[in-house]
């Protein structure tokens, strides 16, 4: 009985905490954190420094780009901002006859200055559109930072920190304000430290589950030795004809094209109809088998008629990853977060080439191939070895066939690869016996 309850115990807290919190095996540590530097307060005004990093290995922030908000906890307001701005000025009818403030909003929503803002409203880490890439695609431009000046018509000296904070991005779920020890800042030739007065950190997990209520891509199989092709399951990310699913024919126009959508949103997925009715698609084949290597195929298919994928990347786990001897067209970077084991990688377009992914058409895919050695001690093509076990696409996991459909060995197969040495001696031996 008592171990009974402990298994019932153990299954609940793993249904229930894994999916909100997010946990990702891959990347145990991924978190965007915000942090809130207090640098000046005065009698009736502060001056304060928020920055956003996001220390996700592979899962970055696209367009739109991030919208940070938060709630006051009195009657702040924000007299000037540099580096961003806020949507709306709200109700600022109690400053009349005065400049009015920048941002009297209760939960201002602020949003990232664009590239070529003017040099006297730019920060340091600033005007990229809110985008953040991940650290292991752009390590320079994982940081977005912004300053402001916030006062209003009570007795500021002693600062209160907001609360409710979110990024405006689908998924992710922010805790509360915690102080740390102060930042520290270096000045002038890098020899004095400055430091801030008090500061904050908010932690956000990004969680698929929440972020959408079906998978946005799914994963198909082929290889060279089979002449089935293992198709995306069926409905893996929705069914035609159920409600919220779009769907076009090959020709046809989508109705949504026609219409205005407003570029601080991202545009809901409208994909060509097919059987898994995915945005993405990724498809494997192995392509061929040398005598110390293999050679796999990978092709990423944008099915997805409204939007381009910008800073798109792959996260694959197999057990060959260890034995990676070559990638083509693709950059590479393996991703080994338990010491020894080293079976995952991640793979990202190359600048300028093939870094977006562009909408459904002839040229919405891009591909690579890989060489990897046959370790003789692992190696094998039986039993589905040669597929992967996961894989990922811009941070959500696709869905994958079941190992019971994988493309198998033929009954000979172990004939497959004859010697030609013996195939010759063969074809001599029947020649010479007619």
């Amino acid at each position: 009985m008592g171990m009974i309850l402990i298994n019932l115990i153990f299954f609940i807290l793993i249904t229930s905490i894994s999916p909100f919190y997010g946990f990702d095996p891959l990347d145990p540590h991924a978190n965007i954190t915000i942090k809130w530097d207090l640098l000046q307060s005065n009698s009736d005004t502060n001056d304060v420094r928020v920055s956003l990093f996001n220390f996700q290995l592979y899962r970055h922030i696209e367009p739109p780009g991030w919208k940070l908000s938060w709630a006051w906890t009195g009657s702040e307001v924000i007299w000037g901002m540099w580096g961003a701005e806020a949507t709306e000025q709200g109700n600022c009818s109690a400053f009349r006859g005065k400049q009015p403030p920048h941002c009297c909003e209760k939960e201002p929503v602020i949003v990232d200055l664009l590239p070529g803002a003017p040099y006297n409203m730019q920060s340091q880490n600033c005007c990229k559109g809110g985008l953040l890439s991940s650290m292991k695609q752009d390590l320079s431009k994982h940081i977005a930072t912004f300053q402001m000046n916030v006062g209003g018509a009570a007795d500021y000296s002693e600062f209160a920190m907001p609360d409710n904070f979110t990024l405006g991005i689908p998924g992710y779920t922010c805790g509360k304000a915690v102080e740390v020890q102060p930042s520290r800042y270096r000045t002038g030739s890098g020899r004095r430290w400055t430091q801030a007065l008090r500061t904050w950190t908010v932690i956000c997990i990004y969680s698929q589950f929440i972020s959408s209520g079906v998978p946005k891509c799914c994963v198909s199989l082929s290889a060279f030795y089979n002449d089935t092709i293992v198709s995306c399951p069926r409905c893996s990310c929705g069914c035609r004809g159920q409600p919220g699913t779009t769907c076009v024919e090959f020709g046809e126009t989508p109705p949504l094209l026609q219409q205005k959508h407003n570029p601080n949103e991202e545009p809901p997925p409208v994909v060509r109809c097919s059987q898994h009715m995915c945005p993405i698609r990724v498809h494997w084949h192995v392509k061929q088998s040398y005598k110390q290597y293999w050679r796999v195929k990978m092709t990423v298919t944008n099915l997805n008629i409204m939007r381009n994928y910008s800073q798109w990347n792959l996260v694959v786990l197999h057990p060959n990853l260890e034995s990676l001897t070559q990638v083509f067209s693709f950059n590479y970077a393996p991703l080994s977060q338990y010491g020894h084991i080293n079976d995952s990688g991640m793979f990202w377009g190359i600048r300028y080439y093939n870094d977006m992914l562009l909408q459904a058409g002839k040229s919405g895919n891009v591909q690579t191939e890989m060489l990897l050695y046959k370790d003789p001690g692992a190696f094998t093509f039986k039993e589905g070895w040669a597929f992967p076990r996961r894989i990922s696409f811009n941070g959500d996991e696709c869905v994958m066939p079941q190992p019971d459909d994988y493309p198998r060995l033929p009954n000979n197969g172990h004939n497959i690869f004859i010697n030609p040495f013996i195939a010759l001696f063969s074809l001599l031996f029947f020649t010479f016996m007619l």
